[in-house]
């Protein structure tokens, strides 16, 4: 827990020099295709989370669909 309080106690100007020092380290080019990569992750969780969820309420229509017998109906 110490670690997440040092995490949150960092003031804006500390989190600039971070941001220097990582792009002096990795270079612009490589950040920049890191963070397609990551951006081409978080669209294809959401795209999967989206697809998870068309099929649990297609399931559910399933499920919902009126079972009753044709001649069973009739007497309604």
């Amino acid at each position: 827990m110490h670690s997440a309080m040092f995490i949150t106690n960092i003031p804006p100007v500390g989190w600039l020099i971070i941001a220097v020092v990582v792009l002096v380290l990795f270079g612009r080019g490589k950040i920049s295709s890191l963070m397609g990569e990551v951006g081409k992750g978080i669209t294809s969780f959401k795209k999967g989370v989206a697809e998870g969820t068309k099929e649990l309420e297609e399931a559910q229509a399933e499920a919902a669909k009126d079972v009753t017998p044709e001649d069973e109906k009739d007497k309604a």
